[in-house]
């Protein structure tokens, strides 16, 4: 942990000081949630029997203090992922904007051990200056260069969480492949008008539909959830499952409700 904190205070540092200089550069840049979607989070919270914490307009800290009263909890992974869902994406820009997460107001990525091409940029900025390279005619040129790699960087990094994202499902997929019939407990980490996820303590996911469920049902989007004349099914609710199907090529799950919970529906 505090080898984590020599990391970010020397992120810090490098961007405050490049910041005052203005001088081409990448920061990381992570703004505020949008007030929507800080509603919607609340929204959440509240219909899981939560009370959000006070601030989160202006600090993460609100939020961190959410995730950490639910920590060791059924609603911990479900908890973490909305908020997550309600945060802005981080991203590589040329104008300094600080990062929400963090609670920093300048912010670079300067320390990565796995030296992503943001960093070499900065490494190459700095060793220009402090060699002197960095004068009046080739400024323009550089922030030009800092612009395109801030906006292709960014590109690539949402490019990879995606195939990242799509690896874990297929991996997730086939092992859950040997496993159909089977009964799990989980937590309904999503609900859409065409059905809700369940998330399973492995962190596995799959979707029940709508049509599998007993008698009609309909989305209300304002409390996450899915209301019948018997029954509902919310954000955060505990529900028992039953793997009803897998697509390994496309890494999607399908659950049904287990037929012990289903008959036991008044």
């Amino acid at each position: 942990a505090i080898i984590e904190e020599f990391m970010i205070v020397a992120n810090e540092t490098v961007a405050e000081f490049m910041c005052r200089l203005e001088l081409p550069f990448i920061y990381r840049v992570h703004e505020k949630p949008s007030a929507e979607k800080l509603e919607v989070l609340k929204t959440f919270v509240k219909g899981c029997g939560l009370k959000m914490p006070v601030g989160a307009e202006k600090s993460s800290t609100a939020l961190a203090a959410l995730i950490d009263s639910v920590k060791g909890t059924p609603l911990e992974n479900v908890v973490s992922k909305v908020t997550l869902r309600s945060m802005q994406k981080a991203r590589y820009q040329t104008v300094n904007m600080g990062h929400y997460g963090l609670s920093s107001d300048f912010y670079c990525h300067f320390t990565s051990p796995i030296r992503r091409y943001p960093d070499l940029f900065i490494h190459r900025m700095i060793k220009l200056m402090l060699d002197g390279k960095l004068a009046e005619t080739n400024l323009e040129r550089y922030q030009a260069y800092a612009e395109n790699a801030a906006d292709v960087s960014s590109e690539r990094e949402r490019a990879a969480e995606l195939v990242e994202r799509d690896i874990d499902d297929i991996l997730k997929a086939h092992y859950m492949e040997e496993r159909i019939g089977e009964e799990f407990d989980g937590i309904v980490s999503g609900v859409t008008q065409f059905g809700f996820f369940v998330e399973l303590e492995n962190t596995v996911e799959g979707l029940v539909r709508i049509e599998s469920l007993r008698g009609n049902y309909r989305f209300i989007e304002e409390k996450f959830a899915l209301i019948g004349a018997n029954k509902a099914y919310r954000l955060g609710d505990k529900v028992r499952i039953l793997v009803e199907g897998v697509d390994t090529e496309n890494g999607k799950i399908r659950f049904c409700v287990a037929p012990t919970c289903e008959s036991a529906e008044k």
